[in-house]
């Protein structure tokens, strides 16, 4: 399409023609503020977060936020705390803690993981919240023009001084962030974009900030012609280049598997099923303790009480485990992990270096698990590449004050409460 930008070729291709939904939605931030946004488009679609910068309101965003409703994205339009429609603290709580956590408890109210758009100092902000669980509040994070130390006298120029409290600039004190943001970002593997305009020009020596390069998983793009307010200024360029990196590592249409197809999606669409994590541990006929992990694991029956696992036909334990007639199931807690890597690895001895014992019905078991379930063979069931154990409990004892591993798409988790 010769001519189109990017934001104007993916409108067309999605075929977009949408009834804007837009109301004014509230956050509980830190210590109970009262955090302002627009919430714009449907719940349904991916969500964006929108963090102005310092001295700003969410109004700066508003061609942005329109833009990425028509291309099919679910906005979040926030003001931040002594800005706009936000509480305005009565004890001008306005350090960067207090704005970091409002971030964070923001993020933590989303039914979704939001992609973060941080301007300015908001990417300080941004890098911050996200330090530690990133993967847990947001799938994705982009900042335009983040701040340098030299950057704070362009800040509220030109802009209305009723729409943000002027004791912002004073309680925020960013005396010693530096070593603490590269450090953070270095923790944040996030797909990231970076997208300078003029704005981050006005210092050539410092015009991007050390803890962006920190960042694992980051593209940058420099956008000519730009005036201080890229997102004002260039707003239909500016819209491209964000629709563009959101079609690229945020999809809005989700894969799709069909019998015959790549079995790598099928794979990817079962990981979305957040489960325990189990070692199953049996003696081998000479008396060899056996054992490998295992997330497919699943009651079935109280009367009797019965269980199962599905076995690889393909794992270096299978032919053990045909023919066992006592096996134990240990379901694992978060310090597990590293038992968990093990058990799942090649390793030929896996108990060498594992703390085991002998069960009361003669299976392996392991005594630091959140729980264990020694079982008697009740059944076994062939099932394409796998095949399905079933057991009859014998016995069963857990760890009421251990918290579980936990495996979700691909990767180990913990459980996060709100």
């Amino acid at each position: 399409m010769h001519g189109c930008s990017t934001y104007d070729t993916v409108r067309h291709d999605l075929g977009l023609k949408r009834m804007s939904l837009r109301y004014v939605r509230e956050f509980k931030g830190f210590a109970g503020i009262r955090i302002e946004a627009d919430d714009i488009g449907s719940a349904d679609d991916p969500s964006i977060v929108l963090l102005h910068g310092f001295g700003q309101t969410r109004k700066v965003w508003e061609d942005v936020a329109i833009g990425l409703e028509q291309a099919g994205r679910h906005v979040i339009n926030v003001d931040l705390r002594g800005h706009g429609g936000s509480e305005w603290p009565s004890d001008a709580r306005y350090d960067f803690t207090a704005y970091v956590e409002d971030l964070r408890a923001v993020l933590g109210q989303m039914r979704t993981r939001p992609v973060v758009v941080a301007a300015s100092h908001s990417a300080w902000i941004a890098t911050m919240a996200l330090a530690e669980d990133a993967a847990t509040l947001a799938s994705g994070l982009i900042f335009v023009d983040p701040a340098t130390k030299r950057m704070s006298a362009a800040l509220g120029q030109g802009l209305n001084r009723a729409d943000y409290d002027n004791a912002i600039f004073d309680a925020f004190d960013t005396h010693d962030i530096g070593d603490a943001l590269i450090e953070a970002a270095a923790h944040i593997g996030l797909p990231s974009l970076v997208i300078r305009g003029a704005l981050g020009q006005i210092d050539a020596d410092a015009a991007q900030p050390g803890f962006v390069d920190s960042l694992p998983n980051v593209e940058a793009i420099d956008v000519d012609g730009g005036g201080l307010l890229i997102v004002a200024e260039r707003a239909e360029a500016f819209n491209g280049l964000l629709i563009d990196f959101l079609e690229r590592k945020q999809p809005r249409f989700i894969p799709e598997y069909r019998s015959g197809s790549d079995a790598r999606t099928l794979r990817d669409a079962m990981g979305c099923f957040a489960t325990g994590v189990t070692i199953i541990t049996a003696h081998a006929s000479d008396g060899r303790p056996v054992g490998l992990t295992a997330n497919s694991f699943t009651s079935v029956s109280l009367d009797p009480p019965l269980l199962l696992v599905c076995i690889a036909n393909n794992s270096g334990s299978a032919e053990v485990l045909r023919g066992i007639d006592d096996f134990a199931v240990n379901v694992l807690q978060i310090g597990q992990q590293p038992v968990s890597n093990l058990f799942a690895g090649k390793s030929e001895d896996r108990f060498a270096g594992t703390r085991w014992e002998v069960g009361e019905y003669g299976a392996p078991i392991l005594p630091s698990s959140l729980g264990i379930f020694e079982c008697k063979r009740d059944a076994l069931h062939e099932a394409g590449d796998h095949f399905i154990l079933v057991g009859r409990v014998e016995k069963a004892s857990f760890e009421p004050r251990r918290d579980p591993l936990l495996y979700f798409r691909g990767k180990y988790r913990r459980l996060h409460f709100t």
